[in-house]
């Protein structure tokens, strides 16, 4: 995951509010538009279509939704926002990539942005998602091709459970409760990966696993941040008096407040967790140092008497014993060898080794 904290915003500096300017990755790929426009009795389905395709009259008691799959390109964003009357600050929104979860009611639509978090070639991939509910259209904006959708769209084509037979707000909380719901599995395989590390540290400590313990902090701050002020966002839904929302929605949306709370619960867990791994790699480390330590203590100690006594033979005076022919490898040998002998013992006997 190569997520930054905060995204440069130089782009936008001295501009008036409202600018559309695209704050984000580079994109070389241009915008997709798919379009779905279905009723309980049959549906469309419209793959890279045109902007203007867009545009053309719903059906009555129908529902279009359009999904666009990047917003780098400022041009179309303004067409859409123009012909669906979104307000320049929407637009705003939805071209710079870093905001932070929140939902908006405006006269003739909500406007709802938050975090899409799955797996993408074994990485976690965070992408902003903006979606605005309309009357009878859903407009959903992704930074690029891939989600956690094609589910709802399986359920649109085979028209099976509620989503044909509901109005537009039912689809705006079918993503959103597939964007929370995708959040579970990146969780499912963080507290494996969690569990991993914590052998490891345990049992078999790597320089590895040290880097695995701040990645996996690095995730939870950046899933943090995405999901905690979800709790925000469906408790602002959940007073809105929009005439948007049936009420059949907000009883939809407790079941999304659940698992965001669940989710929260999960990542607190985590967090606590790491922190304690990494005491333990911390007071590993010190085990480690205080063994080397003590081991060389426990050599210098022993040299010690040794060197004391090699001082002594080695000075230039005539000592009696050095004259017999057996001194040097039997007697000063001898002395040095039951020093070295009954140090080691007295240190065994007090458990220093």
């Amino acid at each position: 995951m190569t997520q930054k904290l905060i995204r440069s915003k130089n782009k936008k500096k001295g501009l008036p509010p409202g600018a559309l300017v695209y704050v984000g990755k580079n994109k070389e790929n241009p915008v997709s538009i798919d379009v779905f426009e279905y009723n309980e009795e049959n549906y469309i389905e419209k793959k890279g279509v045109l902007i203007e395709e867009c545009f053309s009259p719903i059906q009555e008691n129908s529902v279009r939704w359009i999904n666009i799959n990047g917003v780098h390109d400022t041009a179309v964003i303004e067409k859409i926002g123009a012909f669906f009357q979104i307000h320049s600050l929407v637009l705003e929104d939805i071209l710079n990539t870093d905001q932070r979860p929140k939902v908006e009611e405006y006269e003739n639509f909500i406007f709802i942005i938050l975090k899409m978090i799955y797996h993408y070639k074994k990485a976690m991939r965070i992408e902003q998602v903006g979606l605005i509910l309309g009357k009878n259209f859903v407009l959903s904006f992704q930074e690029e091709e891939g989600d956690v959708f094609d589910p709802i769209r399986e359920r649109i084509r085979q028209n099976k459970g509620k989503v044909r037979k509901m109005k537009a707000d039912y689809l705006a909380y079918a993503l959103l409760d597939s964007i929370v719901d995708n959040y579970f599995p990146v969780l499912e395989n963080m507290g494996e990966r969690i569990e991993e590390t914590e052998d490891e540290v345990i049992h078999q400590f790597k320089k590895e696993t040290v880097r695995e313990i701040y990645r996996l902090r690095r995730e939870i701050i950046f899933f943090r941040k995405s999901i905690w002020p979800l709790r925000e966002v469906t408790s602002t839904l959940e007073r809105t008096d929009s005439n948007l929302l049936s009420e059949s929605f907000f009883l939809y949306l407790k079941d999304i407040r659940d698992h965001i709370i669940e989710g929260i619960d999960h990542l607190d867990s985590f967090r606590d967790m790491l922190a304690s791994l990494f005491d333990i790699y911390l007071s590993s480390l010190s085990n480690k140092m205080n063994e080397v330590m003590k081991f060389l203590a426990i050599i210098s100690t022993i040299f010690i008497p040794l060197t004391f006594l090699a001082g002594i033979y080695g000075m230039n005076l005539k000592m009696p014993e050095v004259q017999f022919e057996w001194f040097y490898p039997q007697f000063f040998w001898g002395i040095i060898l039951l020093v070295v002998l009954i140090m080691v013992l007295f240190f065994k006997k007090k458990k220093w080794f």
